[in-house]
């Protein structure tokens, strides 16, 4: 009885990104180079420099041949436009990361290409908002005082 071979890769790769309360989640799996944000292509994302921030870890990969064979379907909530893109990329280079790299662990070459080009692709940025202080009308603002 001859039992099928395993593949080394997975069936499909789960990955998420954060920015501010934005977050995406992106599954990678066999397709044929399709990205989609919120089942729209990515392609059509207004506004244009939007869309061309959300491309940049899709164009490292297609210039290292990495995304040929992989569909990435992510889904953003939260947060502001700008927010849901930087967790849109993020989403996505993780994912192609780990997809490319097969049941060995992370791709090498593409983490070390997207760490190049910018650190936040791969890594959260954890800023957040600084909350309203007592005596003043925000975070860093005060009741001005006069003592004449």
């Amino acid at each position: 009885m001859n039992m099928p071979r395993k593949s080394k890769r997975k069936t499909a790769v789960n990955t998420s990104g954060k920015r501010k309360t934005a977050v995406a989640r992106a599954t990678v799996r066999k397709g044929n180079g399709r990205v989609r944000v919120n089942s729209k292509p990515i392609h059509i994302m207004e506004p244009e420099l939007a869309r061309r921030k959300a491309l940049e870890p899709v164009q490292i990969a297609e210039a290292m041949n990495r995304l040929a064979d992989a569909d990435v379907i992510v889904d953003v909530q939260g947060g502001g436009q700008m927010g849901q893109v930087d967790a849109i990329r993020t989403a996505i280079a993780r994912g192609l990361v780990k997809w490319n790299g097969g049941a060995e662990g992370d791709d090498e070459e593409l983490r070390d290409e997207f760490i190049r080009f910018d650190r936040s692709l791969l890594v959260n940025d954890p800023r957040r908002k600084e909350p309203k202080h007592q005596m003043g009308r925000g975070a860093r603002k005060k009741w001005q005082k006069s003592y004449r």
